[in-house]
């Protein structure tokens, strides 16, 4: 998933006195790692004033969440001190201290709860032999109290519950020990690949070059939609076909599952895989007197196709490649740097996503990061791979490795992609489990085997516009030409050069 967009019923909390054991690829997803925890969500930009708007966030909690995480308390408490220690890495809000007192308050009163409701069992008891009067009438108001008295706790009880839900859904999701610590500037290269290109002649920028070639109109856009929104003309129009239909051809090929998305999708949704659409920074573009919200990336919709499901171990892993249309209000995104295509309001790409097994989600990590820079390589681009810091990790992803390449105009490396693990932070809020097969032991009974969450992966295979930039401005000619690369020719008509209009 591009850039910072770095996420039903959900399993209850646990209120008995002694908390359920969720499976172990909480504590320990892998050998590698640490469990994963949920974290105060990432904005997919301030509100935007258009009929399509984000709400305003209110600072008094709900009286009640819409859902509910399937978090493990228990396993917080124990590992206070690598939790605590993760929320400052990540520059989390979240808070610990709170978290783990209102889930000791929750435990007493669960407690006390359960002792009221024995004593009005025992009570219900007495009533049920041969009695006085005046005994049947004290154990009548003995009852009355006791039920008046458990109702008023249970009420507690609940209130309780979602604060401590609320409060714990901040908690940021475990990071992967290799993780550098420290900002976006701490990231460390992975991988740098190719070589910037030599040109013999003034260097143009992808909005000069589709000026003079006819493939843009951002002023007519702003007087239809407003700043940061476009027309593609032209060559640009096939561009973008070619373009889409490439990656899908290609990912494909390594078994990926083609889909189209809803582009509308519910609120609790957006939260579900880790995002705040209605937070006062959100890049989420809400609808008015609704529930709904446009999407900022195609992992929303595919991360809630098997929402509240328990999937079959034979069915993993699911690998889907989703085109879509994204929408972000890229609020703050002024300067030269974001100028052009490079931060828009609306764009077309295609994501990757994958639910699979605990142990799985490392190896198929590397098999997205390994997918992008094979189709960045294919277009002959010069690029660099980066694992990324932990305060820029966002909020589900247990690592993200980011894809920026060379843009010669911009003078600059540019992000184009990004793939992240998110382990089962998003499942746990989606509902999505999976029952592991067991071999058959001979002479055992067979049994069911208790189901585990899933883990998820996304990233970015194509993301439209940053992919033009980046054509335009590395297969530049000194007429003002642009040759289209190798492979998307056929997806092009044929059509090798783009040149001046006569």
């Amino acid at each position: 998933m591009m850039d910072s967009l770095n996420r039903p019923t959900f399993q209850a909390l646990i209120l008995a006195t002694t908390p359920t054991h969720f499976p172990s690829s909480f504590l320990f997803p892998s050998s590698t790692y640490t469990f994963p925890l949920p974290r105060c969500i990432k904005a997919l930009s301030t509100t935007s004033t258009a009929t399509l708007q984000s709400s305003k966030l209110s600072h008094d909690y709900p009286a009640k969440p819409q859902w509910k995480a399937s978090i493990d308390f228990k396993s917080i408490k124990d590992n206070k001190d690598a939790v605590a220690a993760n929320i400052r890495n990540r520059k989390s809000h979240a808070n610990l201290e709170l978290v783990l007192h209102l889930y000791d308050q929750m435990f007493h009163l669960q407690k006390e709860v359960e002792r009221l409701r024995g004593d009005r069992n025992a009570v219900a008891n007495k009533m049920k032999g041969k009695l006085e009067p005046s005994e049947r009438q004290t154990l009548i108001e003995q009852g009355k109290n006791l039920k008046e008295g458990l109702i008023a706790l249970e009420e507690d009880l609940v209130k309780l519950n979602d604060e401590l839900q609320r409060e714990a859904q901040c908690i940021p999701n475990m990071t992967h020990p290799d993780v550098p610590i420290g900002g976006e500037d701490c990231s460390t290269i992975r991988k740098m690949v190719g070589s910037p290109p030599n040109f013999s002649f003034p260097v143009k920028d992808h909005l000069q070059l589709g000026k003079e070639l006819d493939l843009f109109d951002f002023d007519a856009a702003a007087e239809v939609s407003g700043s940061k929104f476009y027309y593609l003309k032209n060559e640009a129009v096939l561009l973008e076909m070619a373009l889409l239909n490439w990656t899908l051809s290609e990912v494909m090929k390594r078994g990926f599952t083609p889909l189209t998305t809803p582009e509308i999708v519910r609120s609790s949704v957006v939260e579900k895989c880790g995002f705040q659409p209605r937070a006062n920074n959100t890049q989420v573009y809400s609808i008015d007197d609704s529930d709904q919200c446009l999407i900022g990336t195609a992992e929303i919709p595919v991360g809630g196709l098997h929402m509240d499901s328990i999937l079959a171990d034979s069915m993993l892993p699911l690998k889907y490649a989703a085109f879509s249309h994204c929408f972000r209000t890229e609020a703050g995104a002024a300067g030269t740097a974001t100028r052009g295509l490079y931060r828009v309001h609306q764009f077309s790409k295609v994501e990757m996503f994958i639910f699979c097994r605990p142990e799985e989600s490392e190896y198929y990590h590397q098999e997205l990061i390994k997918i992008e820079e094979d189709i960045f390589s294919s277009l002959g681009l010069h690029f660099k791979t980066l694992d990324m810091a932990s305060e820029d990790l966002g909020a589900p992803a247990y690592r993200k490795f980011d894809v920026e390449a060379w843009m010669p105009g911009l003078e600059r490396f540019g992000e184009i992609s990004s793939a992240s693990n998110c382990t089962d932070y998003q499942s746990r809020r989606l509902g999505i489990r999976y029952r592991p097969s067991e071999a058959p032991v001979v002479g055992v009974k067979k049994s069911k085997a208790p189901p585990q969450f899933v883990h998820t992966l996304n990233a970015t295979a194509c993301a439209v516009p940053r992919m033009i930039i980046c054509l335009l401005e590395n297969y530049q000619q000194e007429d003002g030409s642009i040759l289209i690369p190798e492979p998307l020719r056929p997806f092009m008509g044929g059509l090798n050069i783009i040149t001046r209009k006569s």
